[in-house]
């Protein structure tokens, strides 16, 4: 197993790990940020000091298992008062059981028993700042919709985006914890007030144009979502999911119940 870095823009590490799930690690003149943490089967505090011997803080985008297990390995980390309660979840024993399956299904060699038993960090607020990481900013803001307390990063010296799970050629809004799609787009939309150029999201190892993120967003209408498409990616969820095809092969993969409770409100 080995973490595939690739350094996108001056000082910015976009990183993934052996299960395929994407970090990036900010890295200043005084400090570095590291936005998410991947599942964690890899050591990546080591990671990131390979790459930095600056202090590292570290940031959750939100609470699901493919970006916060990875914590496992911090003294410490944020996140939003929102995911809180979801982080004890999808970082408990039967999330850890399900990534050694499909670590195992993928033929990845595994220590189970310090992956089961290890013992996540506190966790800290994560609030709405900009951290200054000398020469190098770093904008904190929540942004709720894949989650009620999803993070994304504005770092205004590369113009660049980072999105975490908000945005995604293939967006994900079908989770019991997500809001309905009205919500999430209002929200997400707002961030295009903000002067970025490129983008980077955390299933994709690529750096993604503003233009992409513009196109999903233009394109994600009321009418594009009532005449989206029963998938049934959802079923394992209990929900009752729709995918609405969008510009340059993205999708929107979502809860068809709240959107139209949300509609009839």
């Amino acid at each position: 197993m080995a973490f595939q870095a690739l350094q996108v823009l001056p000082d910015v590490y976009h990183i993934q790990d052996c299960m395929g799930v994407c970090m990036t690690l900010l890295v200043g003149k005084d400090r570095a940020l590291l936005v998410d943490t991947g599942y964690g089967l890899e050591n990546v505090r080591e990671m990131a000091a390979s790459i930095t011997a600056l202090p590292v803080t570290v940031l959750l985008t939100h609470a699901h298992h493919d970006h916060a297990l990875g914590a496992r390995w911090f003294d410490r980390v944020l996140l939003f008062p929102q995911d809180q309660p979801l982080f004890p979840v999808f970082t408990g024993t039967f999330r850890r059981q399900r990534v050694l399956e499909s670590a195992k299904d993928k033929g990845l060699s595994v220590q189970e028993d310090d992956y089961l038993q290890s013992v996540m960090p506190p966790i800290l607020d994560a609030r709405e700042e900009t951290m200054d990481l000398g020469s190098l900013h770093a904008r904190i803001i929540c942004c709720p919709g894949h989650t009620p307390g999803s993070a994304v990063v504005y770092v205004p010296e590369r113009e660049l985006l980072l999105t975490g799970d908000d945005w995604n050629p293939c967006t994900w809004l079908f989770f019991r914890e997500a809001l309905p799609a009205q919500q999430y787009r209002a929200n997400v939309r707002k961030l295009l007030d903000l002067p970025f150029r490129n983008v980077l999201c955390s299933h994709q190892p690529t750096l993604f144009e503003r233009d992409m993120m513009e196109a999903f967003l233009n394109h994600l209408t009321d009418e594009t979502l009532s005449l989206a498409k029963r998938v049934p990616t959802g079923d394992a969820e209990g929900v009752r999911t729709a995918e609405a095809a969008l510009p340059h092969g993205q999708v929107f993969v979502f809860d068809r119940d709240k959107f139209d409770a949300y509609r009839e409100a």
